[in-house]
């Protein structure tokens, strides 16, 4: 049950727990005879039970009792054996899918983590591998005694009366067609829609979190984010949709499953209706006792059936990662000439689009240029100089730098050619030391605090105690993010790589920041190529070149002058944002 077709999940799961698989088997078998040693002192209980209404020899009776204690006793014992197989495995099975999954994730082109979202990944890893985990060490065992037990129901029900027992047997069998009808074909479906919705929502609601600080200074509300909103919306009525759609089936299983008492007295009707017989009395008595058991064991299996689904709409996702590409290793050898980059007729179209991000776009930007891309808003700017640093593999077309396809480079070899200052700046909870040698780890202290001030971070390692050994994060000490950008163009700085990429890297400073960010790019851009990304249009005045984005294609190209002599896109870019920034309160 809530296995699909042709879709082996248990052997997905012995491939991850290796020489841990036969604990899953020893686990299962231990659970099944835990399940078997249960029903047998039901036996007893009637024996017991006989041995009263017949007014035979008492003294068994405590046989009988001290029997059935022993084999509760020892079912208890087998069945923690049982799960302490299981969850060894379990571990085991969790460790080895989080190291395969986080071994793959370090291969993946750095455009996978802007395509899903870090909130997705961070979900499948977290969440679908501690799902696989509650199944082997709980749900198996579980499973496995919800299989055997009806079959040593089915034994003790039938055993001493088959007419209660049939008749006990009648809600029991609407409740399982009631429980299957839930459980058809299309609740896999369902199941991986639900598992969408939660996974959509965790990745919004990361973005909300990092927004939060702009939500509060201008007084907005959740509907401010309007496609947060919409996922929650969304699973709000998902979720109200599919209980609404399964009321009736719910329904009638909790209803037969409770009915079975009413069942007995129907059968006590039956059996008594020629008279009463302590024969009768007996069975109908052992039938009141063990009746429940039905309904446990029906429970158990229906939950045991959701919680298999889903393990195997958690396993898919595991496989989604592992199946993706990672970026082809350039084995050719071949070192780039010079930090010139050359891009020919290059293309390239995001997963699920409709058209292309960038298209068609070729030029030509020499060692030691300082040039800008610039364009409205999803213009392809962020796309190209992504693609330009194999971000992604182009669609179509060709980069090179220096000469050498990207392709043909290894991704070390080319990550070596490349430092990046994005908007968004990240440090990791550790070190401003430890942040900043991410640059380059061999580095020494000197060299770290000669990077930090080219990157005008002198102020910000004075005022803190322990100077470059503080830590940043939940235990430490929080930066602005103007402060956090100049550590990450200390980074940078210390990884000396020929060609500079600056993404709107001054979006979020604050005026003085701004400043020292200005004088710090300076600093740091002399004798390298640089590619700068901006919407401030006054940051792009002095560059080489200025190329302009416009629906991913490179629609002009030239100095500034030129760019205004022309009197293209760029002009009236440029024009627009000299009104904005002459506006003035009450003007």
């Amino acid at each position: 049950m809530g296995k699909t077709e042709k879709y082996d999940h248990m052997k997905l799961i012995r491939g991850y727990a290796g020489g841990h698989a036969s604990l899953i088997t020893l686990g299962r078998c231990l659970a099944a005879v835990s399940a078997v040693m249960t029903l047998i002192p039901y036996y007893e209980l009637w024996k017991i039970i006989s041995i009263a209404v017949e007014g035979e020899d008492t003294g068994r009776i405590t046989f009988y009792a001290w029997t059935a204690v022993a084999l509760i006793v020892g079912a208890l014992l087998v069945y923690i054996a049982a799960l302490f197989c299981t969850h060894i495995a379990a571990f085991r099975v969790q460790a080895n899918m989080r190291s395969s999954l986080m071994r793959r994730i370090l291969t993946l082109p750095l455009g996978v983590f802007d395509e899903d979202g870090t909130g997705k990944i961070r979900r499948i890893v977290n969440d679908s591998t501690a799902a696989t985990e509650t199944f082997i060490a709980h749900i198996l065992p579980d499973k496995m005694v919800a299989a055997v037990t009806p079959v040593g129901l089915l034994v003790l029900v039938f055993a001493f009366n088959w007419k209660i027992g049939l008749i006990c047997m009648i809600p029991a069998l609407i409740g399982f067609m009631c429980m299957m009808s839930m459980m058809g074909k299309g609740m896999q479906e369902k199941m991986k829609e639900y598992q969408d919705a939660l996974e959509t929502m965790n990745s919004e609601a990361t973005e909300y979190v990092r927004g939060i600080p702009v939500v509060k200074t201008f007084g907005q509300t959740v509907h401010s984010f309007k496609r947060f909103k919409a996922c929650i919306d969304g699973y709000g009525k998902w979720t109200t949709d599919y209980t609404l759609a399964l009321r009736f089936p719910m329904t009638g299983f909790m209803t037969c499953i409770n009915a079975i008492f009413a069942f007995i007295v129907i059968a006590a009707f039956v059996v008594t209706k020629d008279g009463v017989e302590n024969a009768d009395i007996l069975n109908i008595m052992y039938y009141i006792i063990i009746t429940p058991l039905i309904t446990v064991a029906l429970t158990k299996i229906a939950y045991s059936g959701e919680a298999e689904m889903n393990l195997i709409d958690a396993l898919k996702r595991v496989d989604r990662i592992m199946e993706l590409e990672p970026l082809a290793d350039g084995m050719t050898g071949q070192l780039p000439k010079d930090s010139g980059i050359e891009l020919k007729s290059v293309s390239y179209r995001y997963q699920d689009a409709t058209r292309d991000a960038v298209s068609k776009v070729s030029l030509s930007i020499k060692p030691g240029e300082h040039v800008a891309l610039v364009g409205p808003s999803g213009s392809g700017k962020t796309t190209l100089a992504e693609l330009m640093v194999r971000f992604f593999d182009v669609t179509d077309g060709e980069i090179k730098i220096g000469g050498v396809n990207v392709k043909d480079m290894s991704p070390s070899e080319l990550m070596k050619q490349v430092s990046f200052v994005f908007q968004d700046s990240r440090l990791i909870k550790k070190t401003i030391l430890d942040n900043v040698r991410m640059g380059r780890p061999d580095a020494s202290e000197d060299e770290v605090m000669k990077a930090l001030a080219k990157a005008q971070c002198m102020d910000i390692i004075d005022k803190l105690p322990d100077g470059i050994h503080t830590m940043l994060g939940e235990k430490g000490t929080y930066l602005s993010g103007g402060e956090q950008q100049r550590i990450t163009i200390a980074r940078a700085v210390l990884k000396d790589a020929p060609i500079l990429i600056l993404d709107e890297a001054t979006a979020f400073a604050d005026p003085d920041n701004e400043t020292k960010v200005q004088a710090a790019f300076e600093e740091i851009s002399k004798d390298k190529t640089l590619i700068m990304i901006a919407h401030r249009l006054s940051t792009v005045m002095n560059a080489d070149r200025i190329f302009v984005m416009d629906a991913g294609r490179c629609v002009e190209s030239g100095t500034h002058e030129e760019l205004m002599a022309r009197g293209g896109l760029y002009k009236r870019m440029f024009d627009e944002y000299t009104r904005s920034i002459e506006w003035k309160v009450g003007a």
